[in-house]
Formats: structure tokens, C-alpha cells, sequence
């Protein structure tokens, strides 16, 4: 097996670029999550669409301490960025646990 690249194929491999590490990929990847637990989106690593309520909210309330934790350091795109994405992320939440 080459360093580069696993068998399965579903890896990155070291030549395929990734999203710049900063603030916004971070809380974009918090969100991805909790929209694969919400069952909006397929996991990724399974292909399969599941509904985890408990994962979800642990997802969502993770980005809500972020969101408390960076009021004054974050710009002003990264808060609505924030806002945004927890609004709407708790919505589909109360939604689905209705």
C-alpha cells in the first residue's frame, strides 16, 4: 500500500487539495456533522442517511459554545457565518424531535 493513497480509495490522497484551515472550514465541519446526524445529509464515510437526535444536539451545542467563546475575537462574517448555521441547524433539530 503506497503512502499516498489507501486501498479503499475513499482516502484523500496527499495530491488532493483540502479547504484552507482556518475558522469558517472549522465551523463548517462542526456543521456537516450535525447535519449527518440530523439524517439532511449522507454520512460520508457510509453513504448512508441515519437520524442520531443525541449526536445531532451534541453537534449543535458544540457550535453554540463557539459561538459564546468568540463574540469578540471572531469578524464579522465568521459570527454570521456562526449565527446562521446554528439557527438553522436548530431548527431542523426541533423539526425532526417534535
Amino acid at each position: 500500500m503506497s503512502d499516498d493513497k489507501c486501498k479503499c480509495g475513499s482516502c484523500f490522497s496527499k495530491d488532493m487539495p483540502l479547504p484552507e484551515v482556518n475558522f469558517s472550514t472549522f465551523v463548517m465541519s462542526l456543521s456537516s456533522s450535525a447535519l449527518v446526524h440530523l439524517g439532511e445529509v449522507a454520512d460520508p464515510s457510509t453513504g448512508s442517511v441515519g437520524f442520531s437526535p443525541v449526536l445531532a444536539k451534541h453537534s449543535i451545542d458544540l457550535l453554540a459554545i463557539l459561538q459564546d467563546k468568540v463574540k469578540n475575537g471572531a469578524t464579522p462574517e465568521e459570527e454570521k457565518l456562526l449565527c446562521d448555521l446554528l439557527y438553522n441547524l436548530r431548527m431542523k433539530y426541533v423539526s425532526k424531535t417534535k
